[in-house]
């Protein structure tokens, strides 16, 4: 097998691998998992490539955690080294998994896709973008939704996972670089330390409720749904099912405005899958809707204020998007990087608890929006520009 296509499958190959990244600046990494058919993602596949070194192209190999006998310890030993930069594109699902099986993050952490939504390349920029735009290459995307548990895997398989980090080295390059002649690096790690927040990834089932999406704000309805909401998580968690197996959003909300109280009553359902009215999914409805009717009244939840009850005054939020816009093409970051539309209009209603005003937002956008909102600055068309006038 050719070099670039070496896949470790024991723990002391994954061991001496990591010893040799140990000593360089960086490792580029990329994950193939599956979650269709379960709540938590199941790993496939680990992608590590490291940087040039003495003239020759720095190894990249896969790393294939089903194999029986490899431990991924080397690896999140790795991750804990403060010396080597830590590199994905989108890290988050990745995050997730190495949270969820190793409970460790990896510290220093660089995500090529905040960096280029901060370097100017637009929102949610795709890593075959940057491949193109960086990098001047393209990328055979043909593998991309294989099964990645099947084994073994093909050359067309490997291929597709090794230029998922191969490439990464010369985007993680530029974008590093990019980053220091702007000063903008501190940006890069306010976005990132949500990522490396536990509280990102851990579902709590008494919190699954506001996942949920629904119009009415009835006290009593939404107590049926944080239980229904608690019982399905529980559910879900402790059999690695996705939460949709076990009934749907939709069905949760008419679960929640009939209140069935028996097997027959879920009977007359129309979302309910037919296998949760029976059986333990069944019973777990009935007692859900049970602890709901015996919750008192002064513990029902209650929904935070949508953006449909604020006060907006509308001349102002117009203000805000000019203002925004102006301030978003000068400092060459995609507007809704920097502020959305909903946190425009709570501005404008004068609610000073948005992201827009905190941090390098403020910097860039929040301090002036503030002084918009006082009247201390006005704003001016200066040529094709639109500038801001001290009052």
């Amino acid at each position: 097998m050719r070099a670039e296509m070496k896949t470790l499958t024991t723990t002391e190959a994954l061991a001496a691998f990591c010893e040799e990244a140990a000593s360089a600046p960086y490792i580029t990494i990329d994950t193939e998992f599956l979650r269709e058919r379960t709540y938590y993602a199941k790993l496939c596949l680990v992608q590590l490539a490291l940087p040039a070194r003495d003239g020759t192209e720095g190894a990249a190999v896969l790393v294939d955690p089903l194999a029986g006998d490899l431990s991924l310890e080397p690896l999140y030993g790795l991750f804990r080294n403060p010396s080597v930069v830590k590199v994905f594109h989108a890290a988050r699902q990745d995050l997730e998994i190495f949270f969820t099986e190793g409970k460790v993050f990896p510290e220093p952490l660089f995500d090529t896709q905040v960096a280029a939504m901060v370097c100017g390349f637009g929102e949610q920029v795709g890593y075959e973008t940057l491949v193109r735009k960086i990098a001047r290459a393209n990328l055979d995307k043909t593998s991309r939704f294989t099964d990645w548990s099947r084994r073994p895997l093909s050359d067309a398989q490997k291929s597709y996972a090794l230029a998922d980090v191969t490439h990464l080295r010369v985007i993680y390059e530029y974008l590093a670089a990019e980053l220091e002649k702007t000063g903008r690096a501190k940006w890069l790690q306010e976005e990132l330390s949500v990522l490396t927040d536990p509280a990102t990834y851990i579902v709590h089932p008494e919190e699954a409720w506001r996942r949920v999406k629904t119009r009415t704000h009835s006290g009593k309805f939404l107590v049926a749904v944080k239980e229904l909401a608690r019982f399905r998580e529980t559910y879900a968690q402790a059999r690695n099912i996705p939460r949709n197996r076990v009934y749907k959003d939709d069905a949760l909300l008419e679960l929640a405005s009939t209140k069935p109280q028996s097997f027959e009553d879920l009977s007359r359902s129309r979302l309910l899958l037919r296998e949760a009215r029976r059986g333990e999914i069944a019973e777990g409805i009935i007692a859900a809707i049970a602890a709901a009717a015996e919750t008192p009244q002064a513990d029902y939840p209650t929904m935070p204020d949508t953006d449909d009850k604020l006060q907006v005054n509308p001349a102002l939020a117009d203000l805000l998007r000019v203002l925004l816009k102006a301030k978003s093409e000068e400092a060459g970051v995609a507007q809704k990087l920097i502020a959305t539309a909903s946190e425009l209009d709570a501005i404008a209603a004068g609610r000073r608890d948005v992201p827009a005003l905190r941090g390098w937002r403020a910097e860039v956008f929040g301090d002036d929006a503030l002084q918009l909102c006082a009247g201390k600055i006005a704003l001016a068309a200066k040529g094709s520009n639109v500038v801001v006038v001290p009052l």
